[in-house]
């Protein structure tokens, strides 16, 4: 008789498909290597298995599944324990994922993370805002002042970018609230609004999208509707879309 994994099962009961065997086999090594790093570095709060899997893996699987199909770049903002950014890696292998994480010992547990799963992964053991570099997507998870690094994260989206941020629905107003009003004055123009795009119509549970075009003098978040994430904490996935000027 074949045991489902418990990720499978859980997959299942939120009407999303299996992983792959061998992507099963390298979430097992994480899952081993996070409890033996926990073990003696304070990685994350939640210490048992099936709660790790559940909460952390889980989560950050179904999120990678509602990113949009055309990114090909993706920074974790504030990464911790690496999450959502290595199961996305690990379900999305052809995205070039950076790991941003400023404290040392967990930025050193990402290094041997990705050097153990074996992923084409960069670790930047320094605060996001040094990084030079843009991308299409960011994704902020359990960081420290969500508006403070929504802020800082704005700037490093590329033209069209993606912000994909896991809050709670308790929190989900003041995040759009966030990405609508703490931007740098000097990076983007005034009148930003929240219209629904064309592109996002592949996307479940959304409205009909606005038909109007898009006002191309200022820059634009299109929001689409929370994606509810099946746990405890009824965790949500907003997605966020910056046109720039």
């Amino acid at each position: 008789m074949t045991t489902t994994h418990p990720l499978n099962a859980w997959l299942a009961q939120a009407d999303s498909p299996p992983l792959a065997a061998s992507v099963l086999e390298r979430f097992d090594a994480y899952l081993a290597l996070l409890l033996r790093w926990n073990g003696r570095t304070n990685l994350t709060a939640i210490r048992t298995p099936d709660e790790i899997l559940r909460r952390h893996f889980l989560e950050s699987i179904l999120a990678a599944r509602l990113l949009p199909a055309p990114i090909t770049t993706l920074l974790d903002f504030g990464s911790g324990a690496g999450f959502p950014g290595l199961p996305i890696a690990l379900c999305r292998p052809t995205l070039a994922v950076t790991l941003a994480e400023s404290q040392h010992k967990k930025a050193a547990f990402l290094r041997e993370a990705v050097r153990t799963l074996q992923l084409p992964v960069t670790v930047h053991s320094d605060r996001a805002q040094t990084l030079t570099t843009s991308f299409d997507c960011i994704t902020l998870r359990a960081v420290d002042s969500m508006a403070e690094s929504i802020a800082a994260a704005i700037p490093l989206l590329a033209p069209g970018g993606w912000l994909a941020v896991l809050t709670t629905d308790a929190l989900a107003q003041s995040v759009r609230a966030a990405a609508g009003t703490q931007r740098p004055a000097a990076a983007f123009p005034s009148g930003a609004q929240t219209v629904h795009d064309p592109d996002l119509q592949s996307l479940p549970g959304l409205p009909d999208p606005n038909p109007d075009p898009l006002d191309k003098s200022s820059y634009s978040i299109l929001w689409s509707d929370p994606q509810p994430l099946p746990t405890t904490r009824q965790q949500t996935l907003l997605l966020g879309r910056l046109i720039f000027a």
